[in-house]
């Protein structure tokens, strides 16, 4: 079955993947790319590529996946992608999302309004890895209406027709561009409604160097966002063990 173009596994094939995750921490990244050669790679549009949008894409790249940064300055991204290497490329963010078979978001949540209009239907039926936060502090009245439903629920209501998930919310920058270098030690917990779309994203999730944990739906998207006990570095154990305890 496919998403846009991206292979995707039902739930029996994303256990087989979760089961090779412990043999595959102890190889490094170019081992795990080649072992995983039967995983097909994506195209990846990056929205935003400051610190956790340039850290993810090069990860991505680097394992082989073609990604297009993007975000306001498109000398900035395009001097990101050379130094990032041959699959990687700059646009700007319209074309970034019609080029990504999977989008990943990570600009400030006070931006969303203008830049979902301004990529029309690009998004419907991908694959949407929001890595974005509302702070009210920062990004205003959204912000506050986001926690309020809860950011996995505004989420899917703000990018409509997309498949969503939360991911790569409440860890550090430096963090997403070294995990790779020892690989699944820390989880990162995720939320979403969408089987296929999580599977999609939990594979790019153990690319970047983490045990990827499936905490619930969007409505615990809530808990994915600093400030929260799911929050920080935390062993995959750790994460379930938390995410337990949380009220639904």
């Amino acid at each position: 079955m496919e998403i846009h173009g991206v292979a995707i596994f039902r739930r029996r094939d994303l256990l087989k993947v979760t089961a090779a995750g412990a043999a595959l921490s102890l190889v490094s990244l170019t081992a795990r790319v080649a072992i995983a050669a039967g995983i097909p790679k994506v195209k990846i549009g990056i929205i935003g590529s400051g610190r956790v949008g340039s850290a993810l894409g090069g990860v991505w790249a680097k394992a082989g996946n073609q990604v297009m940064f993007s975000s306001r300055n498109l000398d900035n991204d395009k001097k990101l992608a050379s130094e990032v290497g041959p699959n990687a490329r700059a646009g700007t963010p319209q074309e970034a999302a019609a080029f990504g078979q999977v989008i990943l978001f990570a600009v400030p949540y006070r931006a969303f309004p203008e830049l979902i209009k301004s990529l029309g239907d690009s998004i419907k039926g991908k694959v949407v890895i929001n890595a974005s936060n509302p702070f009210p502090q920062r990004d205003g009245e959204i912000a506050s209406e986001a926690r309020a439903k809860g950011a996995g629920i505004f989420d899917a209501q703000l990018l409509a027709g997309a498949h969503v998930v939360r991911a790569f919310n409440a860890v550090g920058a430096p963090l997403m561009a070294s995990a790779h270098e020892d690989p699944g030690k820390i989880g990162m917990p995720i939320a979403g409604d969408d089987e296929n779309a999580i599977a999609v994203a939990s594979r790019l999730v153990r690319e970047i160097g983490f045990e990827p944990v499936l905490v619930g739906g969007l409505e615990m998207g809530k808990y994915l966002m600093p400030g929260t006990p799911l929050a920080g570095e935390h062993t995959p154990a750790e994460i379930r063990s938390i995410a337990a305890g949380l009220p639904h």
